[in-house]
């Protein structure tokens, strides 16, 4: 397994970081864009791991992609897709059903799932070892209110999805409590569908990613241009590596948006007051991973609450920061859903980063300012953020210009 050890800057850095386009969007709009009549192009697009099989499935299903450079940001794409209002080429059998691999993309798994029961046909959809562990009972559930058939053993991937093309008129309700992506996925499909939808659990309608997917159906083109954000959950690191190294440096994230339907893009203001107690239902997201591993340098102890979803995405990540953590010298105490860490020193240490993308940013930012911290399968980063070792070592004002030492 490869390792990166990162080099600690000795001196201060002033500089404006691109960030590539939002994953979340990328893949909700390649959806919006699959399904309706005529051409889109998708500016600004993030192309990793998570949106490239997410591309490559929606070519399997006979929707045309085509992808071509973006000027701005070498990990972003414009892509463009020709739109089939709503119709999905026909599927396999049982026997010998259409297979569509996810990866290990959450949005790509749920959304296809709600997507190809428009089609005819059988479609099997498998991932990654990890994803055939991630939830998806209530989204299954819910697409059987709806009258389709799905086959899974234990309501998990993979799984077999018979598509059988629009239900007008038909009901469901979905419970969110475990993925607000379930809600998302029926609901970006659901004019195809002709679907009537019930959100049910968890606040659903203070739900941030939920609120995004009802935000971008209500401007996304029928066709035409879209511009996807910066991804602020990825921005977040670099945000974080600014707070880390102090008012020395300035570093700042270019083209950043004032307003934004991504609930990380408040993460700048979220530091500027670093609370006391943060909610991962209701302040952050995912940057709440990167406010974690920044608490051990604040003033006062943290508590972080609520987060038990954390524990079902790409891996189980409360238990991955707090072991790793605490490998770093951290004083962190792990009671139910809750991390609360106090300040204090911390030293070397190896990461593992459990083959997730953000557990290896989020410790590798830690290593601007703790000597010694090796991270183990950088590669990873690829799920969301290729080009993010490139930043950190690129030389001032378009990167940090940190040392990386290869293992």
């Amino acid at each position: 397994m490869s390792t990166i050890e990162i080099v600690p800057l000795s001196a201060p850095v002033h500089a404006e970081v691109t960030i590539p386009g939002s994953k979340s969007l990328t893949n909700r709009a390649m959806i919006l864009a699959a399904i309706s009549e005529g051409e889109t192009r998708l500016d600004g697009a993030l192309w990793s791991e998570d949106t490239e099989v997410m591309a490559e499935c929606l070519r399997k299903l006979g929707i045309p992609v085509s992808v071509g450079p973006s000027p701005d940001e070498p990990a972003n794409r414009n892509i463009t897709i020709r739109g089939l209002g709503g119709n999905i080429n026909a599927g396999g059998t049982v026997d010998t059903p259409l297979e569509l691999f996810v990866g290990n993309s959450g949005t790509a798994a749920r959304f296809l799932a709600a997507l190809v029961c428009l089609g005819n046909g059988v479609y099997r959809l498998s991932g990654v070892a990890r994803m055939h562990d991630r939830p998806q009972a209530a989204l299954f559930t819910a697409l059987r209110e709806l009258g389709y058939r799905i086959d899974s053993s234990n309501d998990r991937l993979p799984a077999l999805i018979h598509g059988s093309g629009p239900r007008a008129g038909a009901k469901c309700r979905v419970q969110i409590d475990e993925s607000s992506q379930f809600a998302s996925a029926l609901l970006l499909v659901q004019s195809r569908g002709a679907w009537q939808i019930s959100v049910e659990g968890d606040d659903p309608e203070e739900s941030p990613y939920i609120q995004m997917t009802v935000d971008l159906l209500a401007k996304f083109p029928e066709h035409g241009t879209f511009r996807i954000e910066p991804d602020a959950s990825s921005a977040s690191y670099f945000w974080g590596a600014g707070w880390l190294l102090g008012n020395s440096s300035q570093i700042r994230v270019a083209n950043w948006m004032r307003h934004s339907t991504q609930i990380d893009a408040l993460f700048p203001d979220y530091l500027r007051r670093f609370p006391d107690r943060t909610s991962r239902r209701g302040d952050l997201g995912d940057s709440i991973m990167t406010a974690i591993v920044l608490a051990p340098f604040a003033n006062a102890p943290k508590l972080f609450q609520d987060l038990e979803r954390l524990r079902l995405q790409e891996c189980e990540r409360v238990k991955a920061l707090h072991t790793e953590l605490a490998k770093c010298g951290a004083i962190i105490t792990e009671q139910g859903q809750t991390l609360r860490i106090e300040p204090g020193p911390l030293h070397r240490a190896t990461i593992e980063t459990y083959g997730d993308h953000r557990m290896a940013m989020c410790f590798a930012m830690l290593g601007l300012r703790v000597p010694g911290i090796v991270i183990q399968d950088p590669e990873c980063v690829k799920k969301t953020f290729p080009t993010f070792f490139d930043k950190l070592a690129a030389r001032p004002p378009q990167g940090l210009g940190a040392q990386l030492k290869p293992g």
